[in-house]
This record gives structure tokens, sequence and C-alpha cells, in this order.
């Protein structure tokens, strides 16, 4: 077993190991609306075992970047369409990740509306909005029947994203976001039913998988986490505990996969507690991606020492369209631009070259 070989989620069997991961990129112009640019994009990648979009809200209120996909409106049901018959067309299959930023947010994209989170904490730092950057605003917290609410758009996301010719979903609850802030005692200080306990504060989570799952099968549904992360001002006081057992308690949905981003160079340096990746492999008994700058060669040991099925790649996917092809041939990699990661227009987005365009 290795990069290489096949390997099955759900009810798909993939033709390698090298996974594309969700990366954000800012290119969908008019209405959160996936475009012909990102169909080329996508498409030009369709050798990855799998593609995971970026992430794309479930609703207006979940916006917290511009020029972000959404699948919650008929115009980007109709849109993300381009891109998966682009994918299908050459033989690949794409999962379509679904994202609410929570307090990651600024109320310049809610008409004056504040973020919503867990609890009323302000994350440090600033945000990217369409007037600049602004510092981050003290979100107010969800009351519990807007939880109940956000579970249904989690589902019917998700069935927008069938009815758009996706393959499967992803639930984004990593990085920060809504279903991280929940997961987190440094961002989750309710006393209700959604916080306090780690069975608590894992509930919002496995409410979603129960609604996204019932409503496309969950074969079709992967989850991704990070437990060592401290992006977006993230922090927990005993993650590898929360995070075996939200690992433990993932093998009762039959899910496609589990998503794990390992701890980051910045992670460390913020002074994660880290989780490493053996813990949550013995907790969770299904298909199992890492992710987090790996190397082939990183890579090609994860697999073959069985901490992990299949590993997800960002930059070097960004960079290099044909990655697989290029792996398999010990060929040299184009290097990423980071000044294009978030800008519009096909620079640094599908200009980079393959091995036979070079």
């Amino acid at each position: 077993m290795d990069l290489f070989s096949p390997i099955k989620i759900g009810n798909y069997t993939l033709k390698n190991r090298i996974f594309m991961a969700p990366m954000t990129r800012n290119r969908s112009v008019e209405d959160n609306v996936a475009n012909d640019l990102m169909a080329t994009y996508y498409g030009q990648r369709a050798s990855a075992g799998l593609i995971i979009t970026e992430g794309s809200q479930i609703s207006t209120q979940g916006i917290g970047y511009p020029y972000t996909p959404g699948i919650h409106t008929d115009a980007q049901v109709q849109g993300w369409k381009k891109t998966t018959r682009s994918v299908h067309e050459k033989g690949g299959k794409i999962f379509l990740q679904l994202w609410h930023v929570g307090r990651i947010s600024h109320s310049s994209f809610h008409d004056g509306e504040l973020p919503v989170a867990p609890s009323a904490i302000k994350p440090s730092g600033e945000v990217y909005t369409l007037e600049g950057m602004k510092e981050f605003e003290r979100p107010r917290a969800l009351h519990l029947n807007e939880i109940k609410d956000i579970v249904k758009e989690y589902a019917k996301g998700a069935r927008n994203a069938i009815e758009a010719g996706f393959d499967g979903v992803e639930i984004h609850g990593a990085n920060g976001y809504l279903l991280d802030q929940f997961l987190r005692d440094g961002t989750n200080k309710r006393e209700d039913e959604y916080g306090s306990s780690v069975e608590n504060r894992s509930r919002f989570l496995f409410d979603v998988i129960k609604a996204v799952s019932a409503e496309i099968g969950s074969d079709k549904v992967g989850v991704r986490l990070s437990p060592s992360g401290t992006f977006n001002d993230m922090s927990d006081s005993d993650p590898q505990k929360h995070f075996a057992y939200i690992c433990e308690k993932l093998n009762d949905f039959n899910l496609a996969y589990l998503h794990i981003i390992d701890a980051l160079e910045g992670d460390r340096r913020h002074g994660a507690n880290v989780v490493e990746l053996g813990v949550l492999r013995d907790a969770y008994k299904g298909v199992l991606i890492a992710n987090g700058g790996y190397t082939k060669e990183r890579a090609s040991k994860v697999i073959e020492d069985n901490r992990a099925d299949a590993v997800s790649f960002a930059s070097l996917f960004l960079a290099n369209p044909d990655l697989p092809e290029r792996f398999e041939m010990n060929a040299s990699l184009n290097e990423a631009d980071p000044d294009t990661f978030y800008t519009q227009g096909e620079k640094g987005y599908t200009d980079y070259p393959t091995m036979k365009n070079k």
C-alpha cells in the first residue's frame, strides 16, 4: 500500500491516495457563485484521488471573507455544476466543504449584524473585508433555537451539494470556525446542553453530522478536524482527551472519512497542546486522511506506517495541477506564489504549468 494504491471511501473506489486539500482562493466574484474560472481550476486537478473544495458557506451568516463561494442559493448550485462537470469529465471525484465561519467574520458582511459564536468572546487579530483589514468584533452568543436552525442549514447545504453534482461533502470542523469554536473550551463558555463538558461541546458537531448523513447518506460525508490548531485564536485545555473522545464517537456514523490537520509549525510556535496523529488513529477505525505540510516522502511514510490511509496536499496541489503524475515520476515541482493565493483572476490560479505544458 502506497500513495498510488486505490482506496475506497464510502461506495467510491478512488484511483490514488493523493488528495487535494480544501483551500480558500477568493475567486467567486459575483454573488458568491462558483464561476467558469473555478471550474477550470478544479478540472485541471482531477487526477487527485479526491478533490475537496474550498469552504463554501451554508448561509449568508456563514460568510467571513470576500469572494468565497456559497451553497445556499439556486444560483450557487447552478454555478457549482460547472465545476463538478469539469472534474467528472476528466475522471475525478470531488467533495464540497460545508462552512460556517462563526465569529471569524465582521458586521460589514452582515448588514451591521454582529458575527455569531458559541460565546461572546472576541478573537484577537484582524479580518479581511471589502473595506480592507478590520479588527475582529466581539460576537454575540447563539441562542438554542438558532443552533437548531444552523444544523438544518448544514443539511440543506449537503442536499444542494448533491444537486450540484458533488460526490459528497466534508463538514468543516477545523481551523477556528463555528463548529471548532463549539468544540474548544477556549471559545465555548456555555452552560447549557452545548457547553461545559466534552460531551456537550461536541454535541453541535454530532447534530450536524446526523442531519447531513440523514440528508445524503453517511457514506458521502467526511469530517475535518484540527485538534492541535491555534489558527484564529483557538485553544483547548485538554485537546487529546477531547478529540480522542470525538474520534471514538465518529466510529458510530460510518463516515466516508475523517480528515485530520496535524500540528503545524505555527501551532507549535504558538504553544499548541499537540495531539499526535497516532492517538487519533488508535481512536478512529475508519478511513483517515492526514494533512499539514506533507512532502511526498513524509506522506509515503505515514501511509506505510499505517498512521493514515491517504494524505491531502494544499500548496503543492495549488502549484502543481498534475501533482500525482509528478510524484509518480519523481519530477520537479512548481513553487506556489503566495502573493496570488487570495487575488482574483487567472494569475497564480489556472496558469501553473503541467509537465506537458512546460
